[in-house]
């Protein structure tokens, strides 16, 4: 087995491939190409360089791949200097432990003390190893991996940290009545929703109450307007404007609590192989009414000084009878840490069911000293806080 660092476009198509001949097309999701493409050309938003690097075996086809990269963002945040790896994907146990023995050599040369991932580029993006959920697909931007894959990481030292799951909810298996407008009311707040036309004003005042309302998690690294913007690229495009509740304060007229939920394009993504080309996408708009019977909620939020006064129980109401209303049958959940008994509640009280369980996967990495790996337990990262 021997590690390269992809630096031609065949060895890139070799890199966007691999999945496809690992993991059953009917389960996996791919990445979009044209993000793995940002990366490969240095065009993303992430702050520093991401090396894409590919396992080959002795006949010379590539058995496994990952990125390679860092972020200082988050070793400020984490106390603890993390070589990061993502979009990882292996054959086998033993092109992984050259992957793993790569990833170390990369540790040792930047001076890092762990290694952390898979984190497609950080852990509040696209990120995990599911470790239950196997026979459920996954969907845009989430982690599905073969039953097997967690315990090569295991067997190779790896540790599991910020422990999660993802969430489906059966849209309507418990009868909900839409909040009134004096419950909107007694909260201080008045619903609004997303607006195709407006969608550049409004994602700078999403990303305000994000990063306001996840601060306080230790894993979570402040997005930045550019990430924001690479984020929601699209977003008008695919927008269902009743699925973008927003609840803006009665007298000041903020922000202050959101859910973002879009229409599930996953098997769109797989029937593509996450190549999204301008015909593509002229495909998609022709036919996206097909892939309004399932939704993916990506995010919600409510800024620190408003939480727990019930506005996000108020908007997920709202939520569950916009879906209804507009035909959709199933809500499927980005990630939400163990410990976040809040937000999964939202999920919880409308019959939503555990779906995928994930985490994220930490080991020493070689270089350090025994002082500084013990060091290294000490760190928010190892305290399991979980993915929201």
């Amino acid at each position: 087995m021997r590690v390269e660092t992809v630096a031609d476009d065949a060895a890139f198509r070799e890199f966007v491939a691999l999945p496809g001949r690992l993991w059953p097309s009917n389960l996996a999701v791919p990445l979009l190409e044209s993000t793995i493409r940002s990366w490969y050309r240095g065009t993303s938003a992430h702050p520093e360089p991401v090396r894409l690097v590919v396992v080959r075996d002795d006949a010379g086809s590539v058995v496994g791949r990952s990125t390679v990269h860092t972020d200082a963002r988050l070793d400020e945040k984490f106390g603890v200097t993390s070589q990061l790896f993502g979009a990882t994907d292996f054959a086998s146990a033993d092109a992984a432990d050259a992957l793993f023995a790569h990833l170390d050599e990369s540790a040792r040369s930047a001076g890092k003390q762990q290694l952390l991932g898979p984190v497609s580029l950080l852990p509040n993006q696209s990120a995990g190893v599911i470790t239950s959920g196997f026979d459920e697909r996954g969907f845009v931007d989430s982690a599905w991996n073969s039953a097997w894959v967690p315990g090569v990481y295991e067997a190779a030292g790896f540790s599991r940290t910020q422990q999660a799951q993802t969430w489906s909810v059966d849209v309507g298996s418990v009868t909900t009545t839409a909040p009134t407008r004096d419950e909107f009311a007694a909260a201080g707040i008045r619903l609004e929703y997303g607006d195709r036309s407006k969608t550049d004003t409004l994602i700078p005042e999403l990303l305000v109450v994000l990063n306001d309302a996840f601060e306080q998690l230790p894993y979570y690294t402040r997005i930045t307007p550019a990430e924001m913007t690479a984020a929601t690229d699209g977003l008008s495009f695919l927008l269902d404007e009743k699925l973008l509740l927003l609840a803006r304060d009665d007298e000041s007229g903020e922000a202050v609590a959101f859910i973002l939920v879009l229409p599930d394009i996953s098997p769109f993504v797989q029937k593509t192989r996450g190549r999204l080309t301008a015909l593509r996408q002229l495909e998609l708009l022709l036919t996206r009414g097909r892939y309004r019977r399932e939704a993916i909620l990506i995010i919600q939020g409510v800024e620190p000084d408003r939480q727990g006064r019930g506005i996000l129980t108020l908007l997920s109401r709202q939520l569950q009878v916009n879906l209804a209303e507009g035909g959709y049958r199933r809500l499927r959940t980005t990630t939400v840490g163990l410990e976040n008994a809040g937000s999964a509640r939202q999920f919880s009280r409308f019959g939503g069911r555990p779906l995928h369980g994930s985490t994220l996967y930490r080991r020493p990495a070689s270089s350090t000293s025994s002082t500084s790996s013990t060091s290294s337990t000490e760190t928010p990262i190892d305290r399991d806080e979980g993915i929201a």
